[in-house]
């Protein structure tokens, strides 16, 4: 009799921690375990700011999921477009663009988020996101490129709006985002003498009428006293009208020259989840405390994906779209499954939130590491202590620490790559949201499909 397939779609944190757990304790010829990503590598997303501005490399942060040669776990490379719950399919195409099904007995849907976006004129074409390594590569090429630019340009006004820069978004990744790159852009300027530093400015607004409320009111004023102290222009209770290729039209009827509109006001679960035609709480998968999905054999979901009931918060609370909560969920879940193939009971995923942490850049930050309010140097040496420690290898660890100890020594640098420099890239062009499949088209996928038991 063939073992029980066990099918994980995501290589998030959630992903990769619920499959490397289910390969150290499940035992040899217990089940198969098939990993579906469309790229071979985990993403540390805290970090993308800083390699952004180019403090961190991109490799810094993306940790290969073949380099250990342990691991007995089928990586198919290609993206999850539909699932069948009935039938026990995933529809996937793979990045050859051939579309195969590929049968389950177990699936763990840790497909994660995508940038959340609304309905404004020209945001899809004109706006860049934070959310891919491509994207955080790409923003540092074109952020560069805007000062090169500018020195080139004679015209005054084109100086100008070469010059703004907006970050939309007054969370972790919009703050982190606009506080590094503003630094990037203050130490390169030095090296333009034929640009007035003073015409680069840097704005970031929110719809929120505070600043990561999360963080409490201190935390939430400090980081803002650090953004305008170094001239970054706030905006709370402003979002966006209207974004062309050349200006941006706030809600407040403001019209500011621009070439840049880093688009990072919050995520939503990944478009997969709408395909299983399930209950779902705000675009997120409704799931049991269990991590599994009522009325649906052998559906479990976690991370970004699902709305995980916070048991540890009570009154209907679900647990938020962090890093933290995804890793912590999938070593539940890895748990949880191996139990259900063993048929013993699950356990209830229960985890106190341990706190936030906040890089500015330089020496500023700000962190509540559980429920400690700091800021600066000692906020600094948290964050990074959290984010070094959170990284799942020795060789990310040696890799994070060394660019940041040559950063500090030798300072930023300023090489942009040319990547897609004649092309402007939008947010369509990093993430795939277009390729799903509706309930119908995977029932046609997977009608033919014999389902062996």
């Amino acid at each position: 009799m063939a073992p029980p397939r066990i099918l994980v779609v995501g290589a998030g944190f959630a992903g990769v921690e619920c499959v490397r757990r289910l390969e150290r304790r499940l035992a040899p010829g217990e089940a198969q375990i098939t990993l579906v990503t469309p790229f071979s590598y985990q993403l540390y997303l805290p970090l993308l700011p800083q390699v952004a501005s180019g403090v961190l490399t991109p490799q810094s942060v993306a940790v290969s999921l073949r380099r250990s040669r342990r691991h007995r776990t089928r990586i198919v490379p290609g993206g999850a477009i539909g699932v069948d719950t009935q039938a026990k399919v995933c529809v996937i195409r793979k990045i050859t663009d051939e579309i195969v099904n590929e049968p389950y007995d177990y699936i763990v849907l840790a497909a994660g988020s995508v940038t959340r976006t609304f309905d404004i004129p020209g945001l899809l074409d004109n706006a860049r996101g934070m959310k891919t390594l491509a994207e955080a590569a790409y923003v540092r090429d074109h952020v560069i490129a805007q000062l090169d630019l500018a020195d080139a340009s004679h015209d005054e006004a084109e100086r100008a709006s070469r010059l703004q820069f907006v970050v939309v978004g007054g969370g972790y990744a919009g703050t982190e985002t606009a506080a590094c790159l503003q630094r990037l852009t203050t130490s390169a300027v030095r090296h333009y003498p034929r640009l007035d530093p003073r015409l680069i400015k840097w704005h970031l607004i929110d719809i929120a009428p505070k600043l990561m409320p999360e963080l409490g009111d201190k935390l939430g004023q400090a980081a803002l006293e650090v953004l305008r102290k170094r001239n970054i222009e706030v905006s709370l209770g402003v979002s966006i009208a209207k974004a062309g290729p050349e200006e941006v039209t706030f809600t407040d009827g403001r019209v500011l020259p621009c070439r840049t509109l880093i688009w990072t006001a919050g995520v939503a679960a990944s478009p997969l989840i709408a395909t299983l035609g399930a209950e779902t709480v705000r675009g997120r998968l409704a799931v049991t405390p269990q991590l599994n999905l009522p009325g649906a054999e052998g559906v479990f979901s976690l991370g970004d994906a699902a709305a995980v009931p916070d048991l540890a918060k009570g009154d209907g609370a679900v647990c938020p779209p962090t890093a933290q909560h995804a890793m912590r969920q999938g070593k539940v879940l890895a748990d949880n499954l191996i139990a259900s193939l063993r048929h013993q009971p699950l356990s209830d995923y229960v985890h106190k939130d341990l706190g936030l942490v906040v890089d500015l850049g330089g020496k500023d930050a700000v962190s509540k590491p559980l429920g400690i309010e700091l800021r600066g140097l000692p906020a600094q040496a948290v964050a990074r202590g959290y984010h070094w420690s959170a990284l799942r290898t020795n060789v990310a660890r040696t890799r994070v620490m060394t660019n940041w100890m040559l950063n500090a020594v030798a300072g930023d640098d300023f090489v942009r790559t040319g990547f897609q420099s004649r092309k402007p890239a939008t947010l369509r062009d990093f993430e795939y949201t277009d390729v799903y499949l509706t309930p119908e088209q995977i029932k046609e996928h997977t009608a033919a499909t014999v389902i062996k038991h």
